[in-house]
Parts: structure tokens; C-alpha cells; sequence
């Protein structure tokens, strides 16, 4: 089984100007996200602490990652970013990014 957390990426495009005075200038937009899969998760784990142990999210000036939903897969899971590749292109070329679960839980 893996764990799929779903992410929302927005990227703050009044920071690429700013001169670093004043307050940084807010002009937020969308730019899709990620589906980040916890692979080789045993079924035993408190999923809601693998989640936040693996620290996906990111907030700065420039660019706010949160996390929107996470949920339970088989291993063969795709994406739907991986199932257009496979639609479109006959092949996968990009995957989603893979974190395996002993390196969230032993670092």
C-alpha cells in the first residue's frame, strides 16, 4: 500500500519584484501541486503522523505548497498527471515524486 498526499502549489509573483523593502508585495496564483507517494507504508501507522512527518508543505515569500488531501492506494497507483503521460505519450517520462516510508520515519 502507499499513502498519496495531494498538494496545491501557489507562487507569489509580486515577490520577483520587490527590492526587499518594505512588505513584500502579494500577488498569489495557482500552479497546480504534486501527489507525493509514501511508498512501502506498513497498514499498523497512524497515517494522519506519516503525513505530517513527511513535510511536504512549504511557505515563503515566494512560493506556499499545503497540503488538500491525502488518501490510501494500491501500488500500483497512477496519477492523473502519470495516466495523461500514458494517454497521450504511450510512456510515463515524469513521475510524481516518491518518498520511501523508512526515510520519513529513520531520516
Amino acid at each position: 500500500m502507499m499513502l498519496v498526499i495531494s498538494t496545491q502549489v501557489y507562487e507569489n509573483y509580486g515577490a520577483h519584484d520587490w527590492n526587499g523593502q518594505g512588505e513584500c508585495p502579494q500577488y498569489w496564483k495557482a500552479k497546480g501541486g504534486s501527489e507525493y507517494k509514501i511508498t512501502n507504508i506498513p497498514m499498523d501507522v497512524d497515517f494522519e503522523e506519516v503525513v505530517t512527518a513527511a513535510n511536504v508543505e512549504q511557505h515563503n515569500i515566494y512560493i506556499e505548497e499545503s497540503i488538500v488531501s491525502w488518501s490510501i492506494e494500491n501500488d500500483d497507483y497512477l496519477s492523473s498527471f502519470e495516466k495523461s503521460q500514458l494517454e497521450y505519450d504511450g510512456e510515463i517520462t515524469m513521475k510524481e515524486p516518491e518518498i520511501e516510508y523508512s526515510e520519513i520515519c529513520y531520516g
